[in-house]
C-alpha cells in the first residue's frame, strides 16, 4: 500500500486533473442524485469511494478530503494525523518522527504540491480540523452537495 501511495504522489498531476474532470461529471449528476436521494447513495458511493482511494492514497475514509491541496498524499496517514503541515519531528531524511521507515507525509504532500499547478499555494490554505462525524460518508457527494449549494442549484 506504501508503494501505491507514493506512486500517488508522484503521477500527482495526472491525477489532479482527472479528478477534476470526475469532479465535474458528478456535479452534473446532481439532479439525478437527488431523484434517487442523497442518502440512499451514500453507503454505495462511499464504499466505491473507499475502494478506489483506498488503493491509491490508502484513505481514511475521513469524509473531507484534502488530497487536491496536499499534493495527493493524505494528512490522515500522518500517525498525528495533523491536517497542516508536519510536527517539528520530521528527521532529516524526511522520515516520519513516529515510523521512522516512513517518510513525512508532509514532504510527500509538498512534492506532489509542486507537480499541480496552484499545489503549493492550496497547500498553505488552512485546513479545518477532522469532523469525526462524517468518518466513513462519501467526499465525493459532499463536494456534490456543497457545489450545488453554491451555485443555487435546489
Amino acid at each position: 500500500m506504501y508503494a501505491v501511495r507514493q506512486w500517488s504522489v508522484r503521477h500527482a498531476r495526472g491525477l489532479n486533473a482527472f479528478y477534476r474532470g470526475f469532479e465535474a461529471l458528478l456535479v452534473r449528476l446532481h439532479g439525478l442524485f437527488l431523484k434517487f436521494g442523497y442518502d440512499r447513495i451514500e453507503g454505495p458511493a462511499a464504499g466505491i469511494e473507499k475502494a478506489v482511494k483506498g488503493l491509491l492514497f490508502d484513505c481514511r475514509m475521513c469524509g473531507q478530503c484534502v488530497l487536491s491541496s496536499t499534493g495527493m498524499s493524505c494528512p490522515m496517514n500522518c500517525p498525528k494525523t495533523l491536517r497542516n503541515g508536519p510536527c517539528g519531528g520530521v528527521r532529516d531524511n524526511g522520515n516520519c518522527e513516529v515510523k521512522p521507515d516512513m517518510k513525512c507525509v508532509w514532504v510527500e504532500a509538498y512534492r506532489g504540491s509542486v507537480r499541480i499547478p496552484g499545489g503549493l499555494e492550496a497547500m498553505s490554505k488552512v485546513q479545518f480540523a477532522v469532523d469525526q462525524r462524517q468518518q466513513g460518508r462519501s467526499s465525493w457527494l459532499r463536494v456534490v452537495r456543497d457545489k450545488n449549494s453554491k451555485s443555487g442549484a435546489p
